[in-house]
């Protein structure tokens, strides 16, 4: 590619040129200070985010590589525990219909969703939202996309008991785990006797699911030292979603979610496919249209997107982020009298990103892929 020198000085912000090591990048870097600034080990030493105040203010915490798996104390790992948890996470018979199993809609060939705009359930009815691959879901502090659940033993319940999921209650189906002879030394080898419990189905089940975990990603080895991880293009789209994209107000930690919950603008208020989201769990009308921030782990695996999956690839959801989503649109009269008429969060701006911005953005996304593992589903008991 020919070599185009920048004809601006080091000082100089806002120069995006394309992805020549010696062509500005923005903030006075070049790609080859970039590389080297990310690469370094030294995360003091990488460029100041573009964070709101706000942001700041409630203990923003950058992106890296994920930690040791967080298991409570009161439901410790053990191997035994987690194979009776993934067991009974593929066995239908927890469901009314024996049909539904939690692996229908998080499927391990499918990045531990089920790749659909929403989930069949019981009797082929259709769920109301997407459903989120459980991919590294031991990080999440809150459940669900409207934070119905704060724990993973808690969560477990619901899919259970929804009659759109599997239709039945935690009563009858642990009646009916209990009645299954071959389930009787599984639960003794993970709890010390036979009984089955509504406690420790669920323990068992948040278990397992926190045994999903991706391997190392590419920008894990890159941000680990491994400076030829990722391409020229890869890193400005690294330096991008910190920076002018804005993604990182939102997808921070190693995890890339705060955890937190926000209304991006796609309520579709008064409409078909009305969600009100967070407010459906805290009745409070600050929280109408938020939901929770989903983890960019393994994103390019997840499609469909956002709480509705009604964005089929992840080019279309960065286009929706740059136009600003729907945060510009005038407020008629009516609509600033209805109190719980949804105010899309501030963070949501017009980035003003170029075709270029918005390819190597995705290509950094891209770059957060590593689980090529297929988990094969267990012999159920008899």
């Amino acid at each position: 590619m020919k070599k185009i020198l920048p004809l601006l000085g080091l000082g100089c912000i806002g120069v995006f040129l394309a992805y020549s090591p010696q062509k500005m990048i923005d903030q006075g870097h070049s790609i080859d200070q970039l590389r080297n600034l990310y690469s370094s080990t030294d995360r003091t030493q990488w460029p100041a985010p573009s964070v709101d105040q706000h942001i700041l203010d409630a203990g923003f915490e950058d992106i890296g590589s994920l930690g040791p798996v967080p298991f409570p104390s009161d439901n410790p790992y053990s191997i035994e525990k987690a194979e009776l948890g993934k067991t009974l996470f593929f066995d239908p018979r927890l469901s009314k219909s024996k049909q539904i199993a939690c692996a229908s809609c998080h499927d391990p060939e499918l990045n531990w969703g089920d790749a659909r705009r929403v989930p069949y359930g019981e009797d082929r009815q259709l769920g109301a939202r997407n459903s989120p691959s459980l991919m590294n879901v031991a990080y999440a502090k809150v459940m669900f996309w409207d934070g119905r659940a704060t724990t993973l033993e808690e969560q477990a319940e619901f899919p259970i008991k929804d009659p759109k999921e599997m239709n039945h209650h935690i009563d009858f189906a642990t009646k009916k785990v209990a009645q299954i002879k071959g389930y009787k030394i599984l639960f003794k080898e993970a709890f010390g006797n036979e009984k089955v419990t509504n406690e420790r189905i669920t323990m068992a089940l948040a278990t397992f699911q926190r045994t999903l975990l991706s391997p190392k990603t590419r920008f894990d080895k890159f941000i680990a030292g491994d400076s030829k991880q990722l391409t020229d293009q890869e890193v400005t789209g690294l330096h991008l979603f910190r920076t002018k994209a804005r993604c990182i107000n939102c997808h921070n930690t190693a995890y890339f979610s705060d955890n937190q919950f926000h209304n991006i603008g796609l309520t579709y208020y008064g409409r078909e496919y009305e969600d009100l989201g967070f407010y459906n769990t805290t009745k409070l009308a600050k929280n109408v249209g938020e939901f929770k921030t989903p983890s960019l782990r393994e994103v390019s695996q997840n499609a469909p997107y956002m709480h509705n999956g009604l964005f089929p690839d992840i080019r279309g959801v960065l286009n929706m982020y740059n136009a600003g989503m729907f945060h510009f649109q005038p407020r008629t009269e009516l609509e600033r009298q209805d109190s719980l008429f949804p105010k899309t969060s501030p963070i949501i701006q017009r980035l003003g990103l170029k075709t270029s911005e918005i390819d190597a953005l995705e290509a950094f996304l891209r770059s957060l892929e590593a689980n090529q593992y297929k988990m094969r589903a267990p012999h159920l008991p008899k």
